[in-house]
């Protein structure tokens, strides 16, 4: 399967996409669709014959609980009504806790990395499984971009993904940009990685941007792609000519000119790279490492202690609890503190009415609520937790404000009979009415 050469579609620069001349094929965030009618963009690119291809973010596939139905149903859904050849997703957890551990459930907002564990392999394979029998095309699964390490990992990402194809057939989606992140952040050789990779099961490739900070890779995709992140996508085409190459773009969005310079840039990089001699040598290495594996059974409680394990490491970065044994302490605040910024800027665009509501004071106001109460639900619920908290912790100084925020809750807390919470903001703006 073919793909060429692609970008990814988001409503910000959906005009600027459709103009685009030599676009192959796009992606699309699978969340940020209905599963029974597409945005009007989207429907003119397919009447023109370029494919979309939906980009899961929210399945955890790499967390300890099994794949939710619901959620493999939405994107199946969304599969069948855009009529693609293949859905992808992420090697990652982003939730844990609940009945496995007997502890609330959490959510990162975020996708964090499962340790290179046998354990953690046993039960992605798992999950794997159960979401290929649930989807109606292929599957192909995203490296992912990392703050922290887990310690005493037993395989290295390379071997950790080879075995993962091994055992379930599941395709690869290379993030360069990513490889290039693990090397800045955790001193990951991108070339030793390609070298332990089966090249030949890439569905496609993504190249983003970012930025260096203090000595941190900050995959920001806010960002023009880097020359260090194309002399990773260099490395590849050595390799492996890809089926699908994608630029990533998801915030700070340029001109639609500077995104076609840099989709030339990508078509320029994979000319000047095309396999080389070498190429073989480097198949022969990556099949050598492979085989080297040792043939092991999985052990009974991969799960149980995959759960608690996530559990530890997510509730100390959202939740505030003690850091697991081995972590780097730094890095994890540093985790930490992206979590918080991140729920702030993505509510910020769910609920854009709070930022204008609380001025200049939102930014400040959401980190001091998220550092204490963690996410368990999605950006919606965050949003209306976070108002109540405002509300029921004293409110604002300014009336006006305080007016507008009490109304704003109201008009979202949908007809159900009243919780405590909902008591007491109601109790607040009767004392405001009052006043």
């Amino acid at each position: 399967m073919r793909l060429g050469i692609g970008i990814g579609w988001r409503p910000e620069i959906a005009a600027e996409v459709e103009a685009l001349t030599g676009i192959d094929w796009v992606e699309a965030v699978a969340e940020n669709l209905c599963a029974d009618h597409l945005p009007d963009s989207l429907v003119r690119l397919r009447e023109r014959g370029v494919t979309v291809v939906p980009h899961g973010v929210s399945l955890g596939l790499g967390g300890a609980d099994r794949p939710a139905p619901e959620r493999l149903a939405g994107l199946a859904a969304r599969a069948e009504l855009l009529g693609t050849p293949l859905v992808t997703e992420h090697i990652a957890f982003v939730r844990a806790g609940g009945p496995l551990t007997a502890s609330p459930r959490l959510e990162a907002g975020h996708l964090l990395p499962v340790p290179r564990t046998w354990d953690a392999l046993d039960v992605l394979c798992e999950n794997v499984r159960i979401a290929q029998d649930a989807l109606p095309v292929p599957l192909a699964l995203e490296n992912i971009a990392a703050l922290i390490s887990w310690p005493d990992e037993e395989l290295t990402e390379g071997q950790f993904l080879a075995e993962l194809v091994e055992r379930t057939g599941v395709r690869l989606l290379i993030d360069v940009a990513n490889l290039h992140t693990n090397h800045v952040n955790r001193g990951e050789d991108p070339a030793k990685a390609l070298d332990e990779l089966p090249v030949e099961a890439i569905a496609y490739v993504h190249v983003a941007g970012g930025i260096e900070k203090d000595g941190v890779w900050h995959d920001t995709h806010a960002h023009p792609v880097s020359a260090p992140v194309l002399d990773v996508l260099a490395e590849l085409r050595s390799r492996v000519d890809p089926p699908g190459v994608l630029l990533e773009r998801d915030d700070a969005f340029p001109p639609g000119a500077e995104l076609a310079a840099e989709l030339e840039t990508i078509r320029g990089t994979l000319r000047s790279a095309a396999p080389v001699a070498g190429a073989r040598t480097h198949a022969l290495q990556g099949a050598l490492a492979r085989a080297a594996l040792p043939v092991r059974t999985p052990r009974p409680g991969a799960r149980d202690r995959t759960a608690v394990a996530q559990t530890s490491l997510l509730s100390a970065l959202v939740a505030g609890t003690p850091a697991p044994e081995g972590f780097d302490h730094r890095r994890l605040r540093a985790q930490s503190r992206a979590l918080a910024a991140k729920r702030a800027d993505v509510v910020a665009k769910v609920a854009p009415e709070l930022p204008e509501i609380l001025g200049d004071g939102y930014r400040a106001a959401f980190l001091s609520y998220a550092m204490s109460r963690p996410m368990s639900g999605g950006y919606r619920r965050d949003a209306m937790e976070f108002v109540e908290r405002i509300l029921v912790s004293g409110g604002l100084p300014d009336p006006v404000a305080q007016r507008r925020l009490t109304h704003w809750w109201e008009d979202r807390s949908g007809p159900r009979p009243p919780g405590r919470t909902s008591r007491l903001v109601r109790a607040a703006r009767a004392v405001l009415v009052g006043k």
